[in-house]
């Protein structure tokens, strides 16, 4: 059994380890860039650039995430499946804020506890690939894995990894997070000014009706408090929102890996939280080898094909000293499958004192194509996962503190179901994604009642 006793956080990084040392280990997911020359140039210019993000915010973020591994609070981690470059104009980030930040009051007021807003923003540029090639017209070209290394126009010359593609990675963040900055802490989530983040095309919901009587109730609360008190709260105008990508294009995130005055090791400094993949898990490889050297919280996302000896060395490497908000455990195994593959994980965690967040990914697990080969998910199914993994830990004696999913704050056709009937055939009508499909804004504020719902039976 593994020692639970923790050690300062200072000790946490090895001295054998270096933002570059992944380089001497397996690399997956990870094209080989044509021009290494053009590639270290590119490097040098983004480990000179400004931080994205702070130290002090990580820390923050991972204190909070300690009080979640303790059942006090909630991660809401969503966005876009694969942010792309076209995409960072202020309507696209509004909309994503303000479905985040209107999912965040429905849990909070449902829920009577804190929550974490964490988006999948400013830097989720890369995907891994399931092959690396794809057949154009009779031509094999590479697979397109995201707007930080190739583009998605299928063209031979296109889908050359590009190293210029990293800066314009980091612009695109920069831009993106001087927005979500501006946005959260100048009036637009005031609470005095439901008006600001009033729904538009949620009003056929079955669920607006109760929507509406929750902002009634927020605005009384204000109210009543500013009534008894000569002081405004400053607080209800104000919101925290973190960023989160996948750690995948390793040159993109350890250029900007430093270390900071008065702190020891190391932060990656391109976003708050980020996380390993289901492909490039590997103990004895890169991805691995770079995030076991990093102070800020790492996700690690478990599908139905994990090995249980695999992983919990695989928590351990990441987390020697056991420290709390370090960790967060996203599962995604599929309506069908979590009953069968989660129990033994959760019994086994618990065993061995690993403190973690435990986060449901519901989307990943529950992806299919259409007789037309469109990709979806289907609303019945996301929330199906949802409860049963509700369900599971309530039965373990676990906390369920965090969902994790593919959104948008727009009003696409890419899942199937939820209050509105969305259906196959419409799904070409605004069928956005670059990539996996995102729940729309009408299907994730509904789903946030639902989410609120499965956890007020299981934890009040």
């Amino acid at each position: 059994m593994y020692s639970k006793k923790t050690v300062a956080p200072e000790v946490a990084n090895p001295n054998d380890w270096s933002p570059l040392s992944w380089k001497d280990y397996p690399v997956k997911q990870l094209p080989t860039y044509p021009n290494q020359e053009e590639l270290e140039e590119v490097y040098n210019q983004l480990r000179d650039n400004p931080p994205l993000i702070t130290s002090w915010e990580v820390e923050a973020l991972k204190k909070r995430l300690a009080d979640v591994s303790a059942g006090k609070g909630f991660l809401l981690q969503g966005g876009d499946c694969a942010e792309s470059f076209a995409d960072c104009k202020s309507p696209k980030i509004v909309n994503l804020l303000k479905v985040l930040m209107q999912m965040s009051f429905i849990l909070i007021h449902e829920m009577e506890t804190s929550v974490i807003r964490v988006g999948r923003i400013a830097g989720q540029y890369a995907k891994p690939r399931s092959s690396d090639y794809e057949i154009v017209d009779g031509e094999k070209i590479p697979n397109y894995r995201g707007d930080l290394i190739n583009s998605i126009t299928p063209e031979l010359e296109q889908r050359i990894p590009d190293p210029e593609r990293l800066l314009t990675g980091y612009n695109k963040a920069s831009l993106t997070l001087n927005f979500l900055r501006a946005l959260s802490n100048e009036g637009f989530a005031d609470l005095h000014h439901p008006e600001y983040w009033e729904l538009d095309f949620m009003q056929e919901n079955e669920y607006y009706k109760e929507y509406e009587a929750m902002v009634n109730s927020i605005q009384k609360a204000v109210n009543f408090m500013e009534t008894i008190t000569p002081n405004q709260f400053n607080t209800l105008q104000k919101i925290d929102v973190y960023t989160s990508h996948e750690g995948l294009n390793l040159w993109y995130d350890s250029a900007q890996t430093q270390r900071v005055p008065r702190r020891q090791g190391w932060y990656n400094l391109s976003a708050h939280m980020v996380w390993l993949g289901n492909r490039t898990r590997d103990l004895d490889g890169a991805h691995v080898e770079y995030l076991r050297g990093i102070r800020n919280p790492i996700g690690i996302k478990m599908g139905p094909n994990y090995d249980m000896d695999h992983t919990l060395k695989l928590i351990e490497r990441l987390n020697p000293i056991h420290e709390q908000g370090k960790i967060v455990l996203i599962t995604r195994f599929g309506e069908d499958q979590v009953e069968e593959g989660l129990p033994d994980l959760i019994k086994q965690i618990k065993h061995e004192g690993m403190p973690v967040v435990w986060s449901c990914d519901p989307m990943h697990g529950n992806t299919f194509a259409t007789d037309d080969n469109i990709k979806t998910r289907n609303f019945d199914a996301i929330i199906s996962e949802i409860r049963k993994t509700f369900a599971i830990h309530r039965d373990q004696g676990s906390y369920l503190g965090g969902v994790h999913l593919e959104l948008t704050g727009d009003n696409v056709t890419e899942c199937v179901g939820g209050a509105k009937g969305l259906h196959e055939g419409e799904l070409h009508e605004n069928y956005e994604t670059y990539c996996d499909p995102r729940l729309n804004y009408q299907q994730s504020l509904e789903l946030a009642f639902l989410i609120a719902k499965e956890w007020n039976e299981s934890y009040k």
